[in-house]
């Protein structure tokens, strides 16, 4: 058996001739230095453009929010301009034409969740309702005993409350 002059648990040492030089050594590193902030500028840019993409497309849907809404509406004022159109001078078939095109407005209302606030006999809320007077009634105090203009909610959200009269309380 031959004897080895170096241990079994040292490696070898490299030569000077194998070793990367300081110089060699600074260059990797920054052409490493140079790919990550290429890759965060890459990421930036990105991440800018995804923002200002974002913000145009909020742009857009708040200006064409109301275009299936709009739509459905121009077929109601279509129905009323062609009721002022007819020449007959009969009270009949104008109410007839004005009770159609109230339904067809009711219509679009109820597919955009556009909710009448009717609130005769309840209980003041001021949430929903908006009280401009006050007037001797048998009804129990702030109940609606007169409604001046109906309220419409949106989605559950008041758009105009309701205008009514309440009851006043007994003395």
């Amino acid at each position: 058996m031959e004897q080895n002059d170096t241990p079994q648990n040292e490696q070898p040492v490299a030569s000077a001739e194998s070793m990367p030089s300081m110089e060699e050594m600074l260059k990797a590193a920054e052409l490493k230095a140079q790919e990550h902030y290429d890759a965060w500028m890459y990421a930036k840019a990105e991440g800018e453009n995804i923002r200002r993409r974002a913000a145009e497309d909020v742009s857009k849907a708040q200006k064409f929010a109301v275009e299936r809404f709009s739509n459905e509406i121009l077929a109601v004022k279509d129905s009323l301009e062609a009721g002022m159109a007819v020449q007959t001078e009969n009270i009949d078939s104008f109410k007839s034409g004005m009770e159609l095109t109230l339904k067809q407005l009711s219509s679009v209302f109820e597919k955009f969740n556009i909710v009448e606030i009717n609130p005769m006999g309840e209980k003041l809320d001021p949430h929903k309702h908006q009280a401009i007077g006050m007037l001797d009634s048998d009804q129990p105090a702030n109940t609606v005993v007169s409604v001046m203009q109906k309220g419409y909610s949106l989605n559950d959200r008041v758009l105009r409350p309701a205008l009514v009269m309440v009851a006043k309380a007994k003395e």
